[in-house]
C-alpha cells in the first residue's frame, strides 16, 4: 500500500503579515491569498518492523529514526518528525508506527509561496488517508499551525496552513483565541482569467529564513511601533480592497491594491526589502510591469509581478536577461489531497 498526497503553494496578495499573532490577537487580521498549480507533495509507504526513513529527495536528505522513541526535531526534516510526534500522541494513542516517507516540493523552501506550511499540511493529510483520521479542512490547518508554531516554535504567520488546505481564492480573517473564518471567493471565469493573464512570477535566487524576518516584526508589534502597526493596518486596509476589487472585476484597483500593499509591506522590518530587491522593482516596473510584491515575509524569494497581458512576453524576456527563474502560474481551486494506491499483484 502505498499514500500519496499533495498540497498547493499560494500567492499571498494582500494582508500577509496580519496572520501573525501578536497582530491579529489585538487587531484581528486579514489575508487574501490564492493557490497555484505548484505543490508541495508527501509519499507514505507503511512498513512492517521497527524503523522510520524520511526522504528528502529535492534536499538530498534521508534520516533513519526508531519509532518507540519520541523523535528529535533538532534536524534537518524537524517539519516531518513534528509532524510525526503529533499524530502519534494525539491520534495513535502513542503506539508507534512504521514507514518510508519520501517528500519533495515544486518549490524551495524560502520561497515566499508558503513551502514549509504546505509541505507540513501535505504530512498531515497523507496520515490522515493512512489512519483514515475524521480531521475536517480547519482541523487539518489548525494542526499544521500547531505543529510549527506550537510544537517546533518556527515564527511564521496563519495564512499558508489554511490556504494549502482549502485551495482556492480565500479572504481569511484571523481573531483571537485561534478563531479563523476562512471565506472562498467565487470569482467569475473571465476574472480569474484576466489574472492568470496578467501575474508572472519571478524566482529572485535569493532563498532567504523569513523566520528572522517575521521575529522582528512581531518586535516592532509588541513594542507598539507606530510606523510598524500604522502600515500593519494599512495591510489589512488593502486585502479588504483587493478583495472588492477581485469581485467586481477592477484589475486597476487590483493593482493600485497590489502596490499600495507593497509600500505598506516594506515598512514593517527592515529586512524585508534590500538593495538588490528594490533594483530589481525598479527594473520590472520599468519592463512592463504595472504592479510587483515580494510573495510572503520579503527579503527573497518570489516576485509577483502585474501587468497588461500584452505586455507579459516583453516583461518576461526582460526577466530572462537576468539570473533567475521566471513563472507564469495557474490557479487551482482545491485543496490538499491525498489518495491510496493498492498492490495489484495480490
Amino acid at each position: 500500500m502505498v499514500i500519496r498526497a499533495k498540497a498547493p503553494l499560494r500567492l499571498g496578495l494582500a494582508g500577509g503579515g496580519t496572520d501573525i499573532a501578536a497582530y491579529y490577537d489585538v487587531y484581528g487580521g486579514n489575508v487574501l491569498n490564492a493557490t497555484i498549480d505548484m505543490y508541495a507533495y508527501c509519499v507514505l509507504e507503511p512498513a512492517d518492523g521497527e524503523k522510520i526513513v524520511f526522504r528528502a529527495p529535492d534536499l538530498d536528505v534521508t534520516e533513519e529514526y526508531d519509532p518507540r522513541e519520541r523523535l528529535t526535531t533538532a534536524n534537518v526534516l524537524s517539519l516531518h518528525s513534528g509532524v510525526y510526534n503529533r499524530i502519534v500522541a494525539d491520534y495513535n494513542e502513542g503506539r508507534p508506527l512504521s514507514f518510508t516517507m519520501t517528500t519533495y516540493s515544486d518549490a524551495p523552501a524560502g520561497s515566499g509561496l508558503g513551502s514549509s506550511s504546505t509541505m507540513v499540511v501535505a504530512v498531515i493529510k497523507a496520515f490522515a488517508e493512512w489512519l483514515n483520521l475524521p480531521l475536517g479542512e480547519y482541523d487539518i490547518a489548525s494542526l499544521a499551525y500547531k505543529v510549527e508554531r506550537e510544537d517546533l516554535k518556527l515564527a511564521g504567520g496563519k495564512q499558508d496552513q489554511y490556504a494549502a488546505t482549502f485551495g482556492g481564492f480565500n479572504f481569511m480573517e484571523f481573531y483571537r483565541d485561534d478563531r479563523v473564518i476562512v471565506n472562498p471567493l467565487r470569482l467569475k471565469r473571465w476574472i480569474r482569467n484576466e489574472l492568470e493573464a496578467s501575474l508572472v512570477l519571478y524566482y529572485t535566487g535569493i532563498s532567504r529564513e523569513s523566520g528572522n524576518i517575521i521575529k522582528a516584526q512581531i518586535d516592532n508589534t509588541n513594542r507598539k511601533n507606530k510606523v510598524s502597526i500604522d502600515n500593519m493596518h494599512e495591510l489589512k486596509k488593502q486585502a479588504v480592497s483587493m478583495k472588492e476589487a477581485l469581485l467586481k472585476g477592477d484589475m486597476k484597483n487590483f493593482s493600485d491594491c497590489l502596490l499600495h500593499g507593497w509600500l505598506a509591506k516594506r515598512k514593517i522590518a527592515d529586512a524585508i526589502t534590500n538593495p538588490f530587491l528594490d533594483e530589481l522593482y525598479s527594473y520590472a516596473l520599468e519592463s512592463g510591469a504595472a504592479s510587483a510584491k515580494i510573495s510572503g515575509a520579503g527579503g527573497g524569494g518570489f516576485m509577483m509581478l502585474y501587468c497588461d497581458p500584452c505586455r507579459r512576453v516583453a516583461l518576461v524576456r526582460a526577466l530572462k536577461k537576468r539570473e533567475g527563474v521566471v513563472l507564469t502560474p495557474s490557479f487551482t481551486e482545491i485543496g490538499t489531497q491525498a489518495w491510496t494506491l493498492f498492490d495489484q499483484r495480490r
